[in-house]
This record gives C-alpha cells, sequence and structure tokens, in this order.
C-alpha cells in the first residue's frame, strides 16, 4: 500500500491529474488481468507489448488512477495521473522504497547454477525461525525482483531475491536496489556464454552482486578462482566447497553430512545439494541461528517443480530435472542419477545459449559421464545432444538419438519397462514435459 505523497515521492512522479478525495492508498498493479478496483495501474513496456495501450482498460476495471510517459493518455474514470519518464525505472523505485520501509534483512543469490534450488535451501532455513519472502519460482529479472518485494507483508523479517542475468549490469541493477545484507554466488560456469562471450565477462556480472552490499556485509561465494579474481569486495567473505563436508550417508531422498562441527541432514540426494546447502548454513548462522535451528530447517526443504520431480506414468518411472540445463548442471544431477538408481535411463535435450562453442559442450558432457557408472542407456533428443550421446556411444555407451520428444516416448513405451528408472534433463526450450507427456497419452501400453 502506498499514500499518494508516497507514489509521487518514490517514483519522482509528475502530477497530470489530481480529483483523489482526503486520505487513499493504492496497491500497484501491472496487469489488468489482475487488477482490482481501487489499484493504481502502472503499464510496463516489452519488445512485443505496451502496456500503455491497455489503460483505458484498467480504468475499466476499476483502476482509479494510473502511471504513463505521455501527456495525453485516456484519464476518464482516473482520479490520480502521474507522468515518469519510464515506467521499469518507476517500478523498481517505489519497489526500492517500500522495501526501505519495511526494513527486512536482505539476502541475494545468483550463479550459473543451483540459484534457484540454493534460494530455495536459504528459504527453508531462515523461515524457520523468521518470518521471509523470496523470489517466486524463478522470477529473476527486475520486473521479479519489484513483484517479489512488493509483495511483502509489513511483518516481513528477512527478503531473499535470486538475480538471473543474461548480459553485463542487469545484476548492478537489482542489486543496487536490494542493497543486499548477504550477497551469494553458487558458482561461474557456461550458462550464457554465448551472449557474454567468455567465462571471465559471466564472473563479472555474477560479480556484480556485491556492487550493492551493505556495509558490513557478507559475501558467500563458491570456492573458485574465477569468482575471486573478479569479485570488488573487501568485506567478509566466506569461500565454499564440497571439499569442507564429511559425507556421512548418502542414498535416494537422503544425504546426512558434517559440515562446522555439525551434523546436517537433507531429505535429497546428491553431493551437489549437500554443496548447495553450505550457502544457507553460513547465511543461518550469520543471522545468528543455532546449528540444531539450522538443522531442523534444512529438513523442510524439498524440490520445485521440474526439478528432481519424481512421477510414475503408466508403469514408468521418471524424474523429471528438465527445467534448465547447463554443462555444470548436467554432469552434476546425472551423476547423482546414475550412482543412486537401478537401471538407469538417461535422457539428454540441447543446452542452450553455449556460444560458437555449443557443439564442443556437449561433446565434453559426454566425455564425463562415459567415466561415470557404465550400465547406462542413453537417449538424446535433438542435434547438439546427439554430439553428447555420439561420445557416449565411442565409448561403448548403448545410446540411441532421436529428432523430437515424440519419438523419444515412442522408444520409451516400446523398449523399456517398469524395471527402468528414466532421468530427463535439457534446457527449458527443449519441452521435455512433452516425453511423459506423450506417454501419458498413449494406449496399449505393455509394461
Amino acid at each position: 500500500m502506498f499514500s499518494k505523497e508516497e507514489l509521487i515521492k518514490a517514483a519522482g512522479a509528475e502530477v497530470l491529474k489530481d480529483t483523489s478525495i482526503g486520505y487513499e492508498d493504492y496497491n500497484i498493479s501491472t496487469d489488468t488481468r489482475t487488477i482490482t478496483s481501487g489499484d493504481i495501474y502502472l503499464p510496463l513496456k516489452g519488445e512485443s507489448f505496451n502496456g500503455e495501450d491497455f489503460i483505458k482498460n484498467a480504468l475499466e476495471k476499476g483502476a482509479k488512477a494510473y502511471f504513463t510517459t505521455r501527456n495525453d493518455a485516456p484519464n476518464a474514470g482516473a482520479s490520480l495521473v502521474l507522468k515518469v519518464k519510464d515506467t521499469k525505472i518507476a517500478y523498481l523505485k517505489l519497489a526500492q522504497f517500500y522495501k526501505n520501509k519495511i526494513n527486512p534483512v536482505c539476502v541475494g543469490i545468483t550463479g550459473s547454477s543451483g540459484k534457484t534450488t540454493t534460494k530455495e535451501m536459504v528459504y527453508a532455513v531462515l523461515n524457520y525461525k523468521f518470518k521471509t519472502q523470496k523470489t517466486f519460482s524463478n522470477h529473476n529479472n527486475e520486473i521479479g525482483f519489484c513483484q517479489t518485494v512488493l509483495s511483502m507483508e509489513p511483518d516481513t523479517k528477512v527478503l531473499i531475491i535470486e538475480m538471473g542475468m543474461r548480459g553485463l549490469g542487469e545484476i548492478e541493477l537489482i542489486t543496487k536496489c536490494l542493497n543486499p545484507d548477504i550477497a551469494i554466488i553458487t558458482n561461474v560456469g557456461t550458462a550464457h556464454i554465448g551472449r557474454l562471450g567468455s567465462q571471465d565477462n559471466i564472473a563479472k556480472a555474477k560479480c556484480e552482486i556485491a556492487d550493492g552490499l551493505k556495509s558490513p556485509g557478507l559475501f558467500i561465494g563458491h570456492n573458485q578462482d574465477i569468482i575471486k579474481k573478479h569479485l570488488k569486495f573487501n568485506g567478509e567473505k566466506i569461500f565454499y566447497s564440497l571439499d569442507d563436508v564429511k559425507i556421512l550417508e548418502s542414498r535416494l531422498s537422503y544425504s546426512k553430512y558434517s559440515y562446522k562441527g555439525n551434523i546436517y541432514e537433507l531429505s535429497v540426494e546428491g553431493d551437489y545439494n549437500i554443496e548447495n546447502s553450505l550457502v544457507a548454513i553460513n547465511a543461518g548462522l550469520r543471522l545468528n541461528m543455532t546449528p540444531d535451528e539450522i538443522a531442523k530447517g534444512l529438513l523442510t526443504y524439498h524440490p520445485i517443480e521440474k526439478r528432481w520431480e519424481e512421477e510414475e506414468i503408466n508403469g514408468f518411472n521418471f524424474i523429471n530435472d528438465s527445467y534448465n540445463a547447463n554443462p555444470e548442471s548436467m554432469k552434476a544431477s546425472v551423476k547423482t542419477f546414475v550412482e543412486l538408481y537401478k537401471n538407469p535411463v538417461v535422457v539428454l535435450g540441447n543446452m542452450g545459449e553455449l556460444g560458437e562453442n555449443e557443439v564442443l559442450y556437449h561433446r565434453q558432457v559426454g566425455e564425463f559421464l562415459s567415466k561415470l557408472n557404465k550400465n547406462v542407456k542413453y537417449l538424446t533428443v535433438g542435434n547438439l545432444a546427439r554430439e553428447t550421446g555420439q561420445t557416449l556411444k565411442d565409448a561403448g555407451f548403448d545410446v540411441h538419438s532421436f529428432d523430437d520428444n515424440s519419438q523419444a516416448a515412442r522408444y520409451i513405451v516400446e523398449n523399456l519397462d517398469k524395471s527402468n528408472t528414466i532421468f530427463l534433463k535439457a534446457s527449458r526450450s527443449m519441452k521435455f514435459e512433452e516425453i511423459p507427456e506423450n506417454i501419458r497419452q498413449m494406449r496399449n501400453i505393455k509394461i
């Protein structure tokens, strides 16, 4: 909720019309499909749309005010019209104003892979003791930042913001609005290298998260030389890796390990999940949580949709980890799968945005996987994943390659059975959810 005076001050707006009576509060809405009576409409612009074209629609649906960049926008029915130079920048300013008003402890998270999982783990720990707001799903751009901040309730104590990027300067923009108390980089890999050109540029972009760190703040980062090379922060730093951990037990849906003299457990498997959890532990310690409180919080963590999502479909056992993929996450997740499951079948799809060396990166994944469990059947979908498959085939693996998801689904139905567990891993653009959906719709399946 914003008062009229807060809206004007925070957004740096010019008043074009004001016939409002008395003290009024305004909720901000950017979507005419969900706008409610009394909201102030803030129209955003994208590559293929201009929210200002829907001002009239917003007013018809009950908005009592709106922002605009124009001088002659329709204002019938509006009691307040505010002009700003850029509605997205105004949105960021409003979010920053509200964040400062609530004044939670702020945690920023980025990384080439694992950032959403890490965000969920940090949330599981901190929310055990403090009322915590987090980025929904992977809505990790500047718009997602604003939506997350403005959805905070007044008694929120901790705010966790995930930050994605597709180029230099994007994380800097968000972190300077967030001003985090804790800034986290899960790792620097090759995701988006096609856009940024080199791993050093990726590291520079990720390290922008420290530009907004409060003083005294805490930086938590994966123990990588490339992060240390580009990080410009002279405050307290913690670098972590799996080498800091003694793994005590690892099996399906369970991990137990020792870290900094304390025992922790997770209800998920995988070395990479243990490594991600070290961020949550250090964030909890920073907020003066006890090891026992942190341990109880970690046990509440569960993967979100399409991240290690287990499902049985027409007798076939699937694990869907296909929300996204890059070389680092593909290696880590497949390694965990083939080590823990009997009769494993791995379905790999293309990894996107890897630039001119995309074929090399796909082959390198194949080389890595060829050194693991030999009793694995691999299926690939797409032209680039075929390169991974060929590398595995050359190493003696049973590999079958397909052009599309329907072909892969048909092969599964005709050649596999309920003794197999099938693991799906690809970039989101491959739409791997189509594979189990195709199988669900097939008839006369013999298991």
